[in-house]
């Protein structure tokens, strides 16, 4: 099993090691019928961790990390090509290198990026820390310090909660419904940076420092390629195409973070369920596809209930351990909650209002809580 950092630890969760708790009325006491059923709720997690265990111990370090490893090399390598096809004068390759360069840092960024906020890149705790500066900060522009924070401590532990971790970051209600899902995404190359400059408030001057320096020098990479390798004439034209490239996939960035929470079951922070009621319920897988497969990861596509579940498993174990889960989900008769990504696009457009604008109503599982 991979080391996770102290800091991401999540709940009572480790990846190797999940700790599952019981509770106890006011008094301290609980009958025999209801330490039965809460005996068996809790057992359920613990199964499918058993399982997922198994899985993961079975499994070589190429298909631990390897695989995502690799993905993300080759998204590297693609970059030198296109900052030279960004330097012809033919319309064709000239396209083809914006289109290279858009792919290649979607994969950073998007797979990257979230890989790195889970440790899932290295078993090392010192890598994985290199890991998230590196993608978080110099590729993703933002601040590893508050990716981490709000991704792995808030949204992964209080996983569709009120108050908490409802995805309620990502709601602009000012907004029409078409400008928000097809036209403010394209400023999120501008936003997250300044955003990031944002979340430095309270932290400490060598923090505030690092991220500055490491977004900057993120930025003025790309730049300074562009102007140099590419021989793009004038600043504006390199500063646009930096916008461009970093802007191509962010429309489907944010259907990806909404359609996969939002418009589920939401819970109060007093009544929540158990975690493997509260996933199984809050959250929502999308079809495999391969631009989207490779451009995000299974975990963020196709294995978000895997990925809810077992948080610091890489993308290819999310999408190994997938039959495990859906087997055991829907044998206990919990629900496996799938959907298509046009289908969520179509249900967002037509009740806009009230999935982004409205408050949620909160879900009580009876029986459960």
């Amino acid at each position: 099993m991979q080391n996770v950092p102290e800091e991401w630890r999540e709940g009572e969760e480790r990846m190797g090691e999940m700790v599952v708790k019981r509770k106890v009325d006011s008094e301290g006491k609980k009958n025999e019928g209801q330490g039965g059923g809460e005996g068996e709720k809790e057992s359920l997690m613990m199964e499918l961790t058993k399982l997922v265990q198994k899985v993961v111990k079975e499994s070589s370090w190429w298909e631990r990390i390897g695989i995502d490893c690799s993905i993300l090399a080759a998204a590297f390598l693609c970059l030198a090509p296109a900052f030279l096809l960004l330097g012809s004068s033919q319309v064709l390759y000239f396209s083809a290198g914006m289109l290279l360069m858009g792919m290649a840092h979607a994969v950073i960024t998007f797979k990257g990026t979230h890989l790195a906020s889970h440790g899932s890149l290295s078993e090392s705790q010192a890598w994985a820390k290199v890991w998230a500066v590196f993608f978080i900060e110099i590729c993703g522009s933002f601040s590893a310090q508050a990716g981490i924070q709000g991704h792995i401590k808030m949204h992964h532990a209080h996983t569709n909660v009120i108050g908490l971790g409802d995805s309620s970051v990502w709601k602009a209600p000012f907004l029409p419904r078409t400008v928000y899902l097809f036209i403010a995404p394209l400023a999120v190359p501008i936003i997250t940076p300044l955003v990031a400059l944002a979340h430095l408030r309270g932290n400490s001057v060598a923090v505030m420092v690092r991220t500055v320096l490491m977004v900057t020098l993120g930025l003025y990479s790309q730049y300074w390629l562009l102007i140099h390798v590419s021989g793009f004439l004038s600043p504006l034209s390199a500063l646009l195409c930096m916008l461009v490239c970093r802007a191509m996939f962010s429309v489907t960035y944010i259907h990806v973070n909404i359609f996969q929470h939002i418009g589920l079951h939401m819970f109060s922070a007093t009544s929540r369920p158990k975690r493997i009621y509260q996933m199984t319920h809050g959250v929502l897988n999308l079809p495999r596809n391969p631009l989207l497969d490779w451009m995000f990861g299974h975990s963020l596509i196709n294995c978000h209930v895997e990925h809810h579940l077992f948080p610091f498993l890489s993308d290819n174990m999310c999408l190994k351990v997938k039959p495990v889960v859906s087997k055991y989900l829907t044998e206990n008769k919990l629900p496996y909650q799938e959907d298509s990504y046009f289908s969520r696009l179509r249900l967002f457009f037509s009740k806009y209002q009230e999935l982004m604008v409205f408050a949620p109503p909160i879900t009580e599982l009876v029986g459960v809580q």
